[in-house]
């Protein structure tokens, strides 16, 4: 029945409106997708859908003259006068026809070059001549897939909400949005969204936003999680050759359509067509595609951009009308593609800004922008739906209430809540959507490891998750833990729960505590999986610890834009731990396990730590200056520090219950930042300074301790936070001392221009660490590495050469990353 006046509303709106609808073909009739139709001299225009078939919205009947643009195809003007609505009108479209025969040829250089020249002179007066506007922007964003297996590495996939039929295939993301827009030069941008619509989510919020979509062929580079260099950047005769096909007229304005072709066919760069305007020098629109290995997302096979320009007298300038983005993945055995599309309207070059037009604030939400009936959507859309986007609508809203109902949701946890014979080891989930709870067992394999502490040691461990509100933005969280050590013959308890309050300054508090080993290091830099290998077939246990006994209470939220407070206090007893195993599985007769005192590997009865107890408390502020975010209606959602560093300050204190002597004070300061370098690649650093006040008898447990790496086994993405030759706690401290590192990843821009090497992707690294601490010499690591190493789709290795300087010492080594390590600790 919902289905049926679904169906109803859209067919009584359609012939209510005032509206022009038809098809556009070519001449053997096949449909012509996203053509650009406007009203001449206006931008209230609409574009085909990917069906060919178009709905032209108009105020009232009288005299119209449309103006129908394609690429590859003549322009065609139509001069209609409606008198009753829905108006009937199908288009025709001819193929263009390029010539030679107005180019004079030079006999030693394609004429493209000479063309691409001057629009490159042009490059700066291209860029500012649109200084601001404000704008209508649309968006329909579509994710298909056309093949997906039932489990992904062991995991249910499900029916994704319904998305996919028997045949496993279906869409999975069908979204819409209007937005008004606002940009001035250099990087101002605002949008506020009028209407979204989420296919099978009448709650739901569409995450398809303008800035997103905002690509400029004017830059040098296109930001697509590389940068793409230009066919029309400043450099972009280095990395591109040129061939003009031909010429063509629109109107009185000469178009040239050039082909562009990478000159490494490795290179972060486009292929495809561009068309530039005769003595404008402008663009009047782009076919070119690029590959998911250029942009080295190993899940996208290839996107493809196309966009369209019309001219602008006022502004004597050509500008962006429509634009779409087709792209094809492909990862873990999941195929499909999508498409997104982008229509602007209604420009105005002369808005009238002041100085608080624009903030921080990138992106709102209009009043019940969500709440849009068909309607509203039927006469504001720009592009009609295709017969599919339509029935996955009609689909999806019609089984929505079902899919909420209790009894749906409980019949589909009754199958994700089956319980299997391997689960009491390997692990179990119990969930109740309905009630938005959920509850989750970990079971003792995978969280075996070994240290000579401990010996084997494993655990099991209860989650429990509650959600309080349509998108759990509000929740609690629960756990405890119980961990067994053989060697030890001791169980261990600890636990905690966290309540987060909203999405918005994300207001959370937590109560943590009872009994763990715990590394000396709190920053974990040897992970339990590694110290596992390394003790059992090398005979190196790097792993240092002790017995922690706590019980903390933490606190957190955002003040204002761009400043978090955290803070936690607590009570903590800690007392020395000693080896209990020596076994090896690959025995060395010449090495040794080590005690377990990082000041002294063979201390087998001198403990590092008497037994102790002491108050701990902990503040800090995470500032991150001009922070950009976007509104949503349930929260808020931070978009980092852009163009500048995030700073974070902090104090710990500790006081010692029966001992004052191990009081301290410790003042922290940490400077980070990522900085994108364009198709250069991309630099990371890292700073650090700390100091003591009263720290000259405190516990070895409160110094400062740094991130070394003794296994020659890198899991980090990056290196900026580690001194990979540096033992792990050789430099451990109570003084005053300064951290640095910095990294940069030329993301193929070196290696890319090397014949042969350039056919592999690797990315070239660089990196150096510095260490300066009060009354020692300063310790630093110079680094080269590889990065992207792997096959086919899956890069998740690296190797570096790492050069340590210490003194007179100098030493080298290999270190091996394994960058998927980061994603399973």
């Amino acid at each position: 029945m919902k289905t049926t006046l679904l169906l109803l509303s859209f067919l009584f709106t359609s012939f209510l409106a005032a509206q022009i609808t038809g098809n556009v073909t070519d001449k053997q009739g096949n449909s012509l997708p996203f053509v650009n139709i406007y009203i001449q001299d206006t931008y209230t225009g609409t574009t085909t859908n990917g069906l060919g078939y178009y709905e032209l919205n108009v105020s009232e009947a009288k005299k119209y003259t449309l103006v129908f643009q394609y690429l590859g195809y003549k322009q065609l003007i139509k001069e209609v006068t409606p008198s009753t609505f829905p108006y009937s009108l199908d288009i025709v479209l001819e193929e263009e026809s390029v010539s030679l025969s107005e180019v004079v040829i030079n006999a030693t250089e394609d004429p493209a070059y000479e063309i691409i020249r001057k629009t490159i002179a042009q490059h700066k007066v291209n860029q500012e001549r649109i200084a601001q506007f404000t704008a209508d922007f649309y968006s329909r964003g579509l994710w298909r897939v056309s093949d997906m297996p039932e489990k992904i590495l062991g995991q249910d996939v499900g029916d994704f909400d319904g998305a996919l039929d028997s045949t496993r295939t279906g869409i999975i993301y069908l979204s819409e949005t209007i937005s008004e827009i606002a940009y001035q030069q250099p990087d101002d941008f605002k949008e506020k969204i009028i209407a979204s619509k989420v296919s099978g989510n009448d709650n739901g919020f569409s995450f398809n936003s303008a800035q997103d979509a905002n690509f400029s062929f004017y830059n040098n580079t296109i930001d697509i999680s590389a940068a793409i260099v230009s066919p029309i950047a400043v450099n972009g005769l280095s990395y591109y050759t040129y061939k003009l096909d031909g010429v063509f007229y629109e109107g009185d304005k000469l178009i040239n359509k050039i082909t562009v072709t990478p000159r490494r066919p490795k290179d972060r760069t486009f292929s495809g067509t561009i068309y530039i305007v005769e003595d404008d020098w402008q663009l009047y629109g782009v076919e070119l595609s690029t590959t998911g290995e250029a942009i080295q997302v190993p899940m996208i096979e290839n996107l493809f951009f196309k966009q369209n320009f019309t001219f602008d007298e006022n502004e004597n300038a050509w500008v962006k009308i429509s634009q779409s983005i087709d792209f094809a993945f492909k990862f873990f055995g999941v195929q499909g593609d999508g498409r997104f599309i982008a229509v602007y309207s209604d420009y105005d070059f002369k808005p009238n800004f002041e100085k608080r037009s624009f903030t921080n604030e990138v992106l709102s939400f209009g009043l019940e922008a969500n709440k849009k009936d068909s309607t509203y959507w039927q006469s504001s859309r720009p592009i009609a739906l295709t017969s599919e986007e339509f029935n996955d609508y009609i689909k999806k809203d019609s089984i929505q209430t079902l899919r909420k109902s209790q009894k749906y949701t409980d019949s589909i946890d009754a199958k994700g809540n089956k319980f299997s014979l391997l689960d009491p080891i390997m692990g179990y989930s119990y969930r109740d959507t309905f009630n938005k709870w959920s509850l989750n067992y970990k079971g003792p394999i995978p969280n075996i490891n070994y240290n000579t502490v401990q010996g084997w040691n494993g655990g099991v461990g209860l989650n429990y998750f509650k959600g309080y509100n349509e998108n759990n933005t509000s929740w609690l969280s629960a756990n405890v833990d119980a961990t067994y050590s053989i060697a030890e013959d001791r169980v261990r308890f600890d636990g905690g729960i966290t309540r987060s309050f909203n999405q918005t300054n994300r207001r959370r508090i937590s109560i943590t505590g009872g009994n763990k080993v715990s590394q000396y290091n709190a920053a974990e830099p040897i992970s339990p999986i590694i110290n596992t290998i390394t003790s059992l077939f090398f005979e190196r246990n790097y792993m240092k610890v002790y017995d922690l006994t706590y019980a903390r209470v933490g606190y957190g939220q955002e003040i204002i834009n761009g400043l978090r407070v955290n803070t936690s206090f607590g009570y903590e007893k800690r007392r020395h731990l000693f080896n209990n195993t020596d076994y090896v599985t690959l025995p060395k007769d010449d090495i040794n396990y080590t005690t377990n005192n990082p000041l002294d590997a063979n201390a087998v009865n001198n403990p590092l730590l008497a037994s102790h107890e002491t108050f701990k408390s902990y503040l800090s502020a995470d500032i991150t200056f001009a922070q950009k975010y976007m509104s949503y209606p349930d929260g808020k959602y931070n978009l980092g520090a852009g163009k500048y560093p995030r700073l974070n300050l902090s104090v710990e204190n500790g006081i010692g219950i029966n001992n004052s002597d191990i009081n301290f004070t410790q003042l922290s300061a940490r400077l980070r930042q990522r900085i994108t370098l364009r198709n250069k690649g991309e630099t990371i650093y890292n700073l650090k300074a700390s100091t003591f006040i009263h720290g000259d008898d405190i516990l070895f447990a409160d110094y400062q301790h740094f991130n070394g790496n003794q296994t020659r086994i890198g899991t980090s993405g990056n290196y900026t936070n580690v001194f990979n030759l540096l033992p792990y706690y050789e430099m451990s401290t109570n003084k005053s001392h300064v951290e640095g590192h910095i990294e940069h990843d030329f993301k193929g821009w070196i290696l890319g221009k090397i014949p042969g090497i350039n056919q592999l992707n690797f990315n070239l690294v660089a990196g150096a660490h510095a260490l300066s601490i009060e009354g020692k010499k300063p310790y630093t690591e110079l680094s080269l590495g590889i990065d992207n190493l792997g096959i086919g789709k899956y890069r998740l290795l690296r190797l570096d050469y790492v050069r340590s300087f210490y003194g007179d010492q100098n030493k080298g080594a290999f270190v091996f990353g394994l960058k998927f390590l980061n994603f399973i600790q």
